[in-house]
């Protein structure tokens, strides 16, 4: 208790209260005591209160001007957005004329069975005939797995997210189980469609997919089900719902219907003109 009663009675130290006293005695303050550095202070006080005060009128007067600035880019960013959106649909249209030119041109070459297989097997008329039905989709709590991609080791995801080379494994083992035709989310594919990743986004040929990834393919339903279920592909796509959760579902149907493919654009195969040496 004789401690405490000491610290509350001598609550300052005791070379504070002493070098308190001395200046208190002495008469010291803390503003200067000549005229010049009395002015010198005023005149310092004086040029803060100008530079503030200068400070806040330029704000003021800058601020329509940066206020004018801004929608003056939101509304170029409009109209450069809008004419994005009419190159876009000049785009479609354009490619929907080629494509039709080219069902135009097939069905005029000789319009036999084999130019129409060709036709189909190229992706350049619609379909429809019996095959299976693959819905591929995200875990329900599925998230984006940070700033790594644990796919660069392990071969798989932790995340729960369906990636591109998931879809790129669920369409080439659907084609080599004996699949004729093949789209996704109504999107027929060609020898030259490419599936990839943007981000966490799936591309076919550069047109951005959301799942669920309805998958169709056209052939022998029984044949192309049980071959795809007990290949590597299927396997693969099992292993993925087994550890991560991913949801598959796959069923046979009685007829399906695939659209045609927006266009065919070959630019390096060209046609031979020479005949074949019996």
């Amino acid at each position: 208790m004789s401690l405490i009663t000491n610290v509350m009675d001598h609550s300052l130290d005791e070379g504070y209260a002493e070098a308190a006293a001395r200046k208190k005695a002495a008469g010291e303050s803390g503003m200067p005591k000549t005229l010049r550095a009395r002015l010198g202070l005023a005149a310092g006080l004086v040029l803060a209160a100008l530079v503030v005060t200068v400070g806040a009128a330029q704000a003021r007067v800058a601020a329509p001007v940066v206020a004018k600035e801004r929608q003056e880019l939101v509304d170029r960013i409009d109209r450069e957005t809008a004419a994005a959106d009419d190159l876009e649909g000049t785009v479609d249209k354009l490619r929907d004329d080629v494509s039709a030119r080219q069902r135009q041109a097939l069905q005029k070459s000789g319009g036999n069975a084999q130019a129409d297989l060709v036709s189909i097997l190229a992706g350049a008329t619609a379909v429809h005939g019996p095959g299976v039905k693959l819905v591929v989709n995200d875990a329900k709590e599925a998230s984006s797995g940070g700033g790594g991609n644990p796919r660069e080791t392990s071969g798989f995801s932790d995340t729960g997210r369906v990636r591109d080379r998931d879809m790129q494994r669920v369409v080439n083992g659907l084609w080599q189980s004996g699949a004729e035709a093949v789209s996704i989310n109504g999107q027929r594919l060609t020898a030259l469609s490419a599936i990839r990743a943007a981000g966490d986004a799936i591309l076919v040929d550069n047109k951005p997919l959301v799942p669920p990834y309805t998958v169709l393919a056209v052939g022998d339903g029984d044949k192309v089900s049980t071959r795809f279920q007990n290949s590597p592909d299927g396997l693969y796509l099992h292993a993925l719902q087994e550890n991560y959760g991913i949801r598959t579902s796959i069923s046979t149907e009685g007829d399906l219907r695939l659209p045609a493919a927006p266009s065919v654009i070959v630019r390096t195969a060209q046609p031979s003109t020479e005949k074949g040496t019996s």
